[in-house]
């Protein structure tokens, strides 16, 4: 008899994590397992890359709500939910203050689910294991019956500031806890010590066939490739974690020093007005480019001459595998988990984090030519293909 397994998610907008999910749906075997893909919300770009396996269940109205903003719930008449959206957010601002927190988003999405909690429905289907594919997990291990309950760490716990009391009593209700690197892992473990037994590291799942494929797709109809002219890529979310900003005065001193360069960002995100406003500042409309949401990134990737990560923090940059296994010499700075997703020298160029080294690491990379063509036959010879990594994922459910 097929084991019942439940799949949880917010979205499939466009991100890193959402193609993370893509792969893992894609590589599960559906001759073995009965699986059911819960989305909070039914949209995002990444909806059409569904594979036939997993059986997408009904929106539940309560859940849509973490997908809206207070106005859209009033106008639903969810009254309960956008009272309790309103206070998580100035309990965890004002908390965040009173700790002198850079970034309290992260409490008010704690405060967020434990204050609307008592207003969210409950599953009825029982399951033999539940995963929780994006943090927060309160949904599976509070309102899902299940067996065996997984929940997935995608960042690096290092860099987000949080209430370690409630979300000790989160990760208490769960069974399993996958962190998708050894640094993130480390990262976690690091604050959350008591954890460690049931702790372990399944990576992100991705297919060197398929990126191949979608790589080849089209061609970016922005980016236009002359002799001596550089062109820089970056794909992420418009975060202050992303580091968008340092990319951009990264290019006006390139610029200033010299170098053709042409920059190009594929995301959206929080920061796209604060980014325009620097780039007009800088005058970089004609040399710095924010080209928003792509479905498909490939072709961008496959286009630039050099990808570029100029991150503060990242769990695992999906983005930087992906440009790994289409050939391009790779940059990125020195966050926390940088050394888990590349050797110095080898398969990327790993530089300090400030804005001079993001600078002087792409000089190099231009100037280089046995430097740069190192890394290009080093990623080409490189097997980044980690399909087998469903096997442990297995090894969980059948525990």
């Amino acid at each position: 008899m097929k084991k019942k397994i439940l799949i949880t998610s917010f979205d499939l907008a466009i991100g890193g994590v959402e193609r993370s999910l893509i792969g893992l749906l894609e590589q599960i075997d559906y001759s073995k397992y009965d699986v059911d893909l819960m989305l909070f919300k039914h949209e995002g770009e990444f909806l059409s890359f569904l594979p036939k396996g997993p059986t997408l269940l009904p929106e539940i109205p309560a859940y849509k709500t973490f997908r809206m903003s207070v106005s859209q719930i009033v106008k639903e008449r969810n009254f309960p939910i956008a009272i309790s959206r309103v206070m998580a957010k100035y309990t965890g601002s004002f908390q965040g203050k009173l700790k002198k927190m850079d970034e309290p988003g992260y409490l008010v999405i704690q405060y967020g689910w434990e204050m609307t909690n008592p207003f969210l429905p409950k599953l009825n289907e029982e399951y033999d294991v539940a995963v929780g594919f994006l943090w927060p997990h309160h949904f599976i291990g509070q309102k899902v019956k299940a067996k065996r309950k997984i929940g997935w760490i995608h960042t690096d716990y290092s860099n987000i500031q949080l209430n370690k009391k409630l979300e000790v009593k989160m990760w208490n209700k769960l069974d399993n806890i996958v962190a998708v690197s050894e640094e993130c892992s480390n990262t976690f473990l690091k604050i959350f010590p008591d954890f460690r037994p049931k702790t372990m590291v399944i990576e992100n799942i991705l297919s060197p066939e398929f990126i191949r494929k979608q790589a080849n797709e089209a061609v970016p109809p922005e980016i236009n490739k002359t002799p001596g002219k550089t062109i820089l890529l970056t794909v992420g979310r418009l975060s202050h974690a992303k580091g968008l900003d340092r990319a951009v005065k990264a290019c006006k001193k390139l610029l200033d020093d010299g170098y053709d360069v042409e920059w190009y960002v594929v995301g959206y995100g929080p920061l796209e007005e604060e980014l325009k406003v620097l780039i007009q500042q800088l005058n970089l409309s004609d040399r710095f480019f924010l080209l928003g949401k792509r479905t498909n990134p490939y072709p961008y990737i496959k286009a630039c001459d050099i990808y570029v990560q100029p991150s503060r923090y990242e769990g695992k940059a999906v983005t930087i595998r992906e440009a790994q296994i289409l050939g391009k010499p790779v940059v990125i700075t020195n966050f926390p988990t940088a050394k888990s997703q590349a050797r110095d020298g080898v398969d990327a160029l790993i530089t300090t984090q400030d804005i001079n080294g993001i600078v002087a690491g792409i000089r190099r990379v231009i100037e280089d030519n046995i430097l740069r063509k190192k890394l290009v036959s080093n990623v080409h010879s490189i097997d980044y293909g980690n399909e087998s990594e469903i096997e442990k994922l297995y090894s969980l459910i059948e525990s």
